[in-house]
This record gives C-alpha cells, sequence and structure tokens, in this order.
C-alpha cells in the first residue's frame, strides 16, 4: 500500500468539513483502514503538493444492515483522516 491513490479514497465534502477547512484549515479524507498517520502524511503531500502539519484518524465500523428477515448483512468498516496544513497552504476542491 505505498501509492497514494491506494491510500486516499476520497475528500468529504460535508458541511462540517467544509467548516473545518475554511476555518481552521483542515480537510477530512476517506482513507484505507490499514493506512496509519505517516502513510497518510506522505500521500497527501505527494498528491497536492502541501504541507502537512498534523494528521488525526478515526475507525468506523459498519453498520448492520437487515438483507432479509433471518439474514444480516453489514457495510464495510472505513477510516477517516482530518489532516491540518500549513498556515497560509489550501487544497482547491473546485
Amino acid at each position: 500500500m505505498n501509492e497514494p491513490h491506494e491510500i486516499i479514497h476520497t475528500i468529504a465534502l460535508t458541511e462540517k468539513a467544509t467548516l473545518l477547512s475554511e476555518k481552521l484549515n483542515k480537510y477530512v479524507f476517506r482513507v484505507a483502514p490499514r493506512a496509519n498517520k505517516l502513510e497518510i502524511k506522505h500521500a497527501i503531500e505527494h498528491l497536492f503538493g502541501k504541507k502537512v502539519v498534523s494528521v488525526n484518524t478515526c475507525n468506523y465500523a459498519g453498520k448492520k444492515r437487515c438483507e432479509r428477515r433471518a439474514d444480516y448483512g453489514r457495510t464495510n468498516h472505513w477510516k477517516k483522516a482530518i489532516v491540518t496544513l500549513k498556515a497560509g497552504e489550501k487544497i482547491e476542491l473546485a
């Protein structure tokens, strides 16, 4: 899992993530569940060419879903990374 495209899946464009990016210069990404903070930092710096100050991560368990009357399925487990950039740097999302 050394390729940056394998580590970073998508960027989160939610209301809360937009407020974080505007006020605190933090960006929220959905990342590979096995990626660690150093791999995420290097992937962001490689893909966007920006200096990363810190990375915070959260693991989320998949939710239980009812498929049929007796069978239960589960959505995928996933990981979120909140990346803080150096002051004055921004990622253009448009």
